[in-house]
């Protein structure tokens, strides 16, 4: 072998053990040397924050109260906040809704004019969890336990009457009398699935037991004038006297009064005699949507909300009663504290909703028309 070959294979040889070495090394990196995990870590926080950024420009809100009440709060929420809202007015269909996207949710919050259907969520396991600011403002009776819903606004069940048909004293006083076939024809009610028919129902379940809750509905549907879609419905056709008097949230009662003709109505708040059971109330609330897909905008919504002047504004546009007693009721109304309450607790009203419906369908009464 020449001498030049032996020094080009020496040279390979080398080269060799150099690579080797090189890629066999377990140096540790020096001390000021940024770790590869740490710039990963560091990336993926600020990839979090810009997402969690980017998310609180958009809410979801699935809603089964008045389209008209809801959408001055959005609106509001938005020149606020500056956070984008996308309204989905779905009556009393949004809890069906939400129950169908289980597992693909598209809400993030629902406002609904019924807390038996929020604590019905809540037991179903689509509903979250909160601690929003301001949540002490509402009593513990009026929230779930773990604050994934609140209520913000009573409603109670009363008799509205047109005064140019009957006098006060005429009026039935109790909600058991609209059985009597006196009144056959005389009033009006709305459909069985309407949320404050279902919640009434479920307080006189539990005040009656469901065989004469059943008789009562049977005989209600049959002695009524008009099975209508909606309260709103009821107010109008009584304030123009098609109808002597009808059932219907005290709320839309004061949204008559406002009416610039047919406006000549009463109101009676039912079961008000000693050992009778109280007027039914219900409410209407929030509730945070479980695995929302903007949950930011979310909890930004309940925060705000809750505000004392938010809390005014969701009584107030539609009429109804405060719940938080530090908020001053629409001139004229009543407040829950005023008159004999029925005492089942709300949350109850979601054990209950599901067999209430059925209870009224198999009385006769159609959920809807």
């Amino acid at each position: 072998m020449n001498k030049a070959l032996k020094l080009f294979l020496l040279s390979l040889l080398a080269l060799s053990l150099f690579v080797v070495a090189a890629c066999g090394s377990t140096e540790e990196p020096a001390e000021d040397a940024p770790a590869v995990e740490e710039d990963t870590e560091e990336s993926s926080d600020e990839a979090n924050e810009e997402a969690a950024l980017e998310e609180t420009g958009e809410l979801v809100v699935y809603s089964s109260r008045n389209e008209n009440f809801v959408n001055a709060l959005l609106e509001k929420f938005t020149a606020d906040t500056g956070i984008e809202v996308k309204p989905l007015h779905a009556g009393d269909n949004a809890v069906s809704r939400i129950k169908g996207e289980a597992g693909n949710t598209q809400a993030d919050v629902f406002i609904s004019n019924d807390i038996g259907a929020l604590e019905n969520l809540r037991l179903e396991g689509l509903l979250e969890g909160s601690d929003p600011e301001g949540i002490e403002s509402i009593d513990e009776r009026y929230r779930a336990d773990d604050n994934s819903w609140f209520a913000l606004s009573a409603r109670t069940r009363v008799l509205m009457y047109n005064k140019d048909l009957i006098t006060e004293e005429e009026m039935p006083k109790t909600i058991e009398e609209l059985t009597d076939p006196k009144w056959q024809g005389e009033f009006a009610i709305t459909r069985g699935g309407n949320g404050g028919m279902i919640g009434h129902v479920s307080a006189l379940r539990n005040e009656w037991g469901d065989e004469k809750t059943k008789e009562w509905i049977a005989d209600v549907k049959d002695n009524a004038g008009a099975i209508l879609q909606g309260h709103g419905d009821i107010r109008r056709a009584v304030g123009a006297g098609e109808f002597t008097f009808g059932l219907v949230n005290n709320y839309y009662y004061h949204q008559q009064l406002q009416e610039p003709a047919d406006n000549n109505v009463g109101v009676i708040y039912p079961d008000q005699g000693e050992g009778e059971m109280g007027a039914v109330v219900n409410a209407a609330g929030v509730g945070l949507v479980k695995d929302a897909p903007n949950a930011q905008s979310a909890q930004v919504f309940l925060d705000w909300i809750l505000e004392e002047e938010n809390q005014r504004e969701f009584s107030y546009e539609s009429l109804e009663v405060p719940i938080n007693p530090e908020i001053e009721a629409v001139e004229g109304a009543a407040t829950i504290s005023d008159y004999k309450t029925h005492d089942m607790p709300l949350s109850q009203l979601g054990e209950v909703w599901e067999d209430t419906r059925e209870l009224i369908e198999q009385a006769g009464l159609d959920l809807d028309l």
